[in-house]
């Protein structure tokens, strides 16, 4: 995919959509901007459901390598199947590790890197993990279910303050303190055990926004996935470690879905002396992808290239 143009892009596009395949936000963004080439190398830190990881495959070809983390083990053993015989390794890991999965793979730097920090269809869809408002199996939330606290039971241990604070903090909810008093006298009569309950408790007590099509327990529910899974944590110690892995001219490409993700993206690639700035602004999807994939409408994608040393 050397030359890769705005001309060729629509066309690649439209055949990742016309076949078989989970087709991710912003992957024609996401060519242009990492360029990938046969003979190329590059990690795709978040697998998922494997769209991004293909595109990339098939375009550093047979002589190239894509490496596809992902913590969740349903990822990496459906992406062991629809990815067959592509060039690529699939690693069960943090995207916080690459260093240590480049390093198992005798991998000293690549072209490349790519996190994409939203869910995947497959994980909305999966009716036991409660990722979905509609779900009527237990709230879990995890990425990896073997590492851990579900969310349900994170929604019984804590205490009304300490349940406000992370609903505040990490979903930037103001109804947080009103929310966590609600989870608190509803489990003195029933525990909240599935996705469907928190969300009917949640829009109860908060209002919807008008002329906003967002549920009133998206912010509820982000910030119970970001605290099960550590996942500011994990990206604050990704941003810190990646760039080192990159070669000479290497751009990290990182698509973020809320605004305390981006901030931390827009700050470090800004703040860290080894890179320079390719995005001012985010990328974002336009009206025929949103309306196509309206999930796509909150992505941001910020690139940063690793200087010459």
């Amino acid at each position: 995919m050397r030359g890769l143009t705005a001309e060729r892009l629509p066309l690649y596009v439209g055949r990742m959509q016309n076949a078989a395949v989970h087709v991710p936000v912003l992957l024609a963004e996401v060519l242009q901007y990492l360029q990938p080439a046969p003979g190329g190398v590059f990690v795709d830190g978040t697998l998922g459901s494997g769209g991004h990881t293909r595109a990339l495959a098939e375009a550093v070809g047979p002589s190239g390598q894509v490496i596809g983390v992902d913590r969740d083990p349903h990822a990496i053993l459906r992406a062991e199947q629809t990815l067959a015989g592509l060039p690529i390794a699939v690693v069960a890991a943090s995207y916080a590790d690459i260093p240590e999965v480049l390093d198992e793979a005798s991998v000293a730097a690549v072209d490349g890197m790519l996190l994409d920090l939203g869910l995947s269809s497959d994980q909305l869809a999966d009716p036991q993990r409660g990722f979905s408002f509609h779900s009527p199996g237990e709230l879990d939330l995890r990425f990896n279910q073997d590492e851990g606290e579900p969310a349900w039971r994170m929604l019984a241990r804590l205490g009304e303050q300490h349940l406000a604070e992370i609903i505040h903090r990490f979903g930037e909810e103001r109804f947080s303190r009103r929310i966590a008093r609600r989870i608190v006298e509803q489990r003195r009569v029933e525990p909240i055990r599935t996705a469907s309950q928190l969300a009917a408790l949640v829009r109860s007590v908060v209002p919807r926004s008008r002329g906003h099509d967002i549920d009133p327990a998206t912010r509820t529910f982000q910030a119970l996935r970001i605290a099960v899974n550590g996942e500011l944590d994990a990206l604050g110690v990704a941003l810190r470690r990646l760039p080192s892995r990159l070669k000479p001219g290497g751009r990290i490409a990182i698509i973020s879905f809320h605004s305390l993700e981006d901030r931390m993206v827009k700050e470090a690639f800004r703040n860290d002396a080894r890179l320079v700035v390719v995005t001012r602004k985010p990328v974002q999807a336009g009206a025929e992808e949103v309306g196509r994939n309206p999930r796509a409408r909150s992505a941001k994608l910020r690139v940063a290239q690793r200087r010459a040393d």
